[in-house]
């Protein structure tokens, strides 16, 4: 298990207009590093889980072995003790061979008597051998199995040391980053702000029908909420957190950040794009909810309310999934 995470996953900035003063330009600059830094503590905290989910599996495994080869190693005490009992049976003469048998028989059904209890003792014996041998096989696959889990849960907690520390430096980064861009956002001028902070289009939009139209009414009814970092709602949302939580209202699950959900589903050509296709930016830096083919709606960035946008506003097109339909 690695515990890098590959940069990658929430909230994109509009694209800066050409005539875009160099404040704005700082602030799209600045917003878009913290989307990365925001995914990449999503992705730590999504690896973290699995983490945990792998250390709790060895660990249980672990319990599971060590029981299975206490068992086994009871056992093979047991089978142990009955094969002593018939070695020590044979030293004591208890083991005949045919010709003894019959010389020792006073009649033919004596004869035959002791060759049925030789045959029993046999079979026991055998039987006992066989009982040993499988626990004592069982006892050794236990102990393997054991030695395996430990390994496996050592090393998913060393892991989990590791991204534990990547999560806390990326907070940190993050929380820096977003000071930077409020700094930067104060520095717009009124007309600037004005056109960020504005909730666009406000109209009724028709939806399809199905979990896309289902998801599409979600996210169109969060226009007017603001952006906030790591957010899944219910009044503030990142762009992951929207698409995510849009789905989840129509009954789909999708994974938490970008770059998951711009490999979920399947892909569409840009001709194909219809209401509900998921659309990945600026190398699944951010992703967005198509409402048509020629617009989306999306948490962008912050400073920014949810909004509808034409479908290219956002940035440079990774990818477009279709999750519905």
């Amino acid at each position: 298990m690695a515990a890098s995470i590959a940069p990658a996953s929430a909230v994109a900035q509009p694209n800066t207009p050409a005539n875009a003063s160099e404040a704005l330009k700082q602030y799209n600059d600045l917003s878009e590093q913290a989307s990365k830094l925001n995914e990449e503590l999503l992705q730590a905290e999504e690896k973290q889980a699995q983490n945990q989910d792998e250390l709790d599996k060895a660990t249980a495994d672990v319990a599971a072995a060590t029981q299975v080869g206490d068992q086994a190693k009871a056992d093979e005490e047991t089978f142990r003790q009955q094969v002593d009992k018939f070695t020590e049976a044979s030293f004591e003469g208890a083991r005949f061979n045919q010709l003894s048998a019959l010389l020792v028989s006073d009649s033919q059904q004596d004869f035959l008597n002791r060759m049925s209890a030789l045959g029993v003792l046999a079979s026991d014996n055998f039987e006992a051998l066989d009982k040993l041998s499988g626990a004592v096989d069982q006892a050794s696959d236990a102990t393997k199995k054991a030695t395996e889990a430990q390994t496996r849960a050592k090393t998913a907690n060393d892991e989990a040391i590791k991204i534990t520390e990547d999560i806390k430096k990326r907070a940190a980064d993050l929380d820096t980053q977003k000071k930077d861009v409020k700094a930067a956002l104060n520095k717009l001028t009124g007309s600037e702000k004005s056109t960020l902070t504005s909730s666009g289009d406000m109209s009724d939009i028709d939806v399809p029908a199905g979990a896309a139209g289902a998801a599409v009414a979600f996210a169109l009814a969060q226009r007017g909420d603001m952006y906030s970092y790591g957010a899944t709602g219910p009044d503030v949302w990142d762009c992951s957190g929207l698409v995510m939580m849009a789905y989840r209202a129509a009954g789909v699950s999708l994974p938490r950040t970008s770059q998951g959900q711009g490999a979920a589903g399947r892909p569409v050509t840009r001709g194909e794009v219809q209401a509900g296709d998921i659309i990945a930016y600026n190398g699944f830096g951010h992703v967005a909810l198509a409402i048509s083919n020629s617009e989306v709606v999306h948490a962008a960035t912050d400073g920014v309310p949810v909004k509808i946008t034409s479908l290219e506003a956002p940035g440079s097109i990774s990818a477009m999934r279709r999750i519905s339909g």
